[in-house]
């Protein structure tokens, strides 16, 4: 096992913090980013910024410029060597004239992985593999779960107080959380390809459910919005609905009217008919299958609690985020962050993994891994 300094632990921790700015950009992509290095400074950075658009290592190498020649590159998922809208980043690293390269996670594809780091040894270029390799897998996820498993990586997002309550015993809820993990929120919503809320949610707060950037607009970004709506009884004029180029908007329901349908069509909002659970609500687990056909890698669950709980209930929640705002609602008939069913014993409960804490003024968010990370890699 490679023994890698804290040097190069910091050069590829800049690969990852360029990889984070096209997540939610990239996808049938994987974000993807890569510096190069020379001399222990940074001459090169790049990612990949959308589908179409060259590769991480090829804008790093564009950046560079003449300074590649003999230089390093660190880059957070193994070069392709393979055609696809773009050539092999595997060539162009080659003609730049790298002489080493610092892998972050393997290709998660059983058909191509490995073929990269082979074809760049063949060369006479060193290969270092698992540099921050556990932290390259998580950004990658969204990518490795929709080609080992043609489903999204569902991200589970949750507000509350110390004591779990998402609103008091009246249904008052705004604002629980401070401005800091709102923003935050945002962020979530840029990294996702979709976000999911249930009708509750939308009659309770009217929400637009866009993304809305912080000081500039971004045309490539589209989020879709899902809600679950078993018989599509949310009105037509709600916010969600309204027509927007960068939200389009699909109603997943069971046992739909088709007067109701034909009024959303003539909104432009899309509809799926699913398979009804025992409540004779949509089948979260056909939605994410429908969603992964779709090709979207990455969802956000935002809520409500029965909605959240159902995720919990089946383990279909793979990475949990818990924003805490320092307050005790309190109350039996104070809404729970968490419906469903629940756990039977604490052996069933849904364990994080990888657990880290951000302060957030006075707010605290608490981030980690629901689902078996390695599985996805796992040939």
């Amino acid at each position: 096992m490679n023994q890698f300094t804290s040097t190069q632990k910091k050069f590829m921790r800049a690969a990852i913090g360029l990889a984070q700015k096209g997540m939610g950009f990239t996808s049938p992509n994987p974000a993807v980013g890569a510096v190069i290095v020379k001399n222990d400074k940074i001459v090169g950075r790049g990612f990949h910024e959308k589908a179409g658009a060259p590769h991480a290592e090829v804008n790093a190498i564009r950046d560079a410029g003449q300074s590649c020649s003999g230089a390093d590159i660190y880059v957070t998922l193994e070069p392709c060597n393979h055609t696809g809208r773009t050539p092999p980043c595997t060539r162009a690293i080659l003609e730049a004239g790298l002489k080493q390269v610092f892998i972050g996670a393997r290709d998660p594809n059983p058909s191509v992985r490995g073929g990269g780091a082979e074809f760049l040894e063949s060369q006479g270029i060193k290969v270092f593999t698992g540099l921050l390799e556990k932290e390259c897998m998580l950004l990658l996820a969204p990518f490795a779960k929709a080609v080992k498993r043609q489903m999204p990586w569902v991200r589970a997002k949750t507000a509350c107080s110390l004591d779990g309550r998402i609103a008091t015993r009246t249904g008052h809820s705004k604002w629980i959380t401070n401005e800091k993990a709102r923003q935050y929120g945002q962020r979530l919503r840029r990294m996702s390809d979709a976000i999911l809320v249930g009708k509750g949610t939308v009659l309770a707060d009217n929400p637009s459910l866009t993304w809305r950037p912080a000081g500039r607009k971004n045309t490539s970004k589209k989020l879709l919005r899902v809600i679950l709506d078993s018989r599509l009884e949310t009105p037509v004029d709600f916010q969600v609905f309204k027509p927007d180029k960068s939200a389009p908007t699909l109603v997943a329901c069971s046992n739909p009217d088709k007067e109701k349908i034909n009024a959303l069509m003539e909104k432009g909002v899309q509809t799926v008919t699913l398979p009804a659970d025992e409540k004779g609500r949509p089948d979260i687990l056909a939605l994410l299958e429908y969603l992964g056909q779709r090709g979207i890698h990455s969802l956000l669950v935002e809520g409500g609690a029965e909605i959240l709980g159902s995720f919990y209930d089946q383990g279909l929640v793979d990475e949990a985020f818990f924003f805490f705002a320092p307050i005790v609602i309190g109350g039996m008939e104070a809404r729970p962050a968490i419906g469903g069913l629940g756990a039977k014993t604490l052996k069933e409960t849904a364990r994080l993994k990888d657990v880290t804490i951000h302060r957030m003024g006075s707010n605290w968010l608490a981030r980690g891994v629901v689902s078996d990370l390695d599985s996805l890699w796992r040939k």
